[in-house]
């Protein structure tokens, strides 16, 4: 860990996002938020001393605006980790051919967006970390998910190719596949089936335990589920 020192958190919120950096304040990194709503962030930015942004991923000029914004007040970040997803449900006949555009922009496009300009900076700085997350969406095509299998697959074909590319660069490359639900404050496990659900908190710390590995042993795909999820 002491080789990263600034992380970028794209798609910020409440849940995995500030799981994420709490952990990443703890070990001392400093924290930069972005979400289409940064005024959201306020509370999270006072708990872990973080910064916030306003970016819309899927949109180029935001994008390149957020990095260097990030770049002028935080530092070139050394650590970005890619979370916004769109799921929009319904039969293939059905779905609005503009909405499913979206969700792919958000899903997938944003992520070739961001990690283009992470990768720019890595580079100058020789090292870096690019984590995109990923979700059961991103190996299991499911019946009415069809916009959000799309989006995730591309999503896990992008950080597969980026793997290839940056990793020689000694920037590490990973997808994460969170293959089940994620606890929050409104959902919770019922009692019969205790830990059925992701705690947020763990799946940061397997994030935290990715950017404490030595690079002659980098994983690139790590799927995460409760031990009552189905394969």
């Amino acid at each position: 860990m002491a080789s990263y020192q600034r992380a970028l958190i794209v798609g910020a919120g409440s849940g995995l996002s500030a799981a994420i950096a709490r952990q990443l304040s703890l070990e001392g990194l400093e924290v930069a938020l972005a979400a289409r709503d940064a005024d959201k962030l306020a509370d999270l930015c006072d708990a872990t001393g973080a910064t916030a942004f306003s970016c819309d991923a899927a949109e180029p000029d935001q994008v390149d605006a957020l990095f260097a914004a990030v770049e002028k007040k935080v530092g070139a970040p050394d650590v970005v980790v890619y979370n916004p997803s769109r799921r929009i449900a319904g039969g293939i006949a059905d779905l609005d051919p503009a909405e499913v555009a979206q969700a792919l922009a958000v899903t997938a496009y944003g992520g070739f967006l961001v990690a283009r300009q992470a990768a720019r900076r890595m580079a100058k700085l020789g090292r870096g970390a690019i984590l995109f997350t990923g979700a059961s969406a991103s190996v299991k095509g499911y019946p009415r998910s069809a916009a959000f299998a799309m989006g995730k697959f591309a999503l896990r074909g992008l950080a597969q190719s980026l793997a290839r590319e940056l990793q020689p660069q000694n920037i590490h490359v990973a997808h994460i596949v969170i293959d089940g639900a994620i606890r929050s404050g409104t959902r919770s496990a019922p009692p019969d089936r205790p830990d059925s659900l992701l705690d947020p908190d763990a799946i940061a710390q397997a994030y935290l335990n990715l950017l404490r590995q030595d690079r002659s042993a980098w994983t690139f795909e790590l799927e995460l589920r409760p031990w009552l999820e189905t394969f």
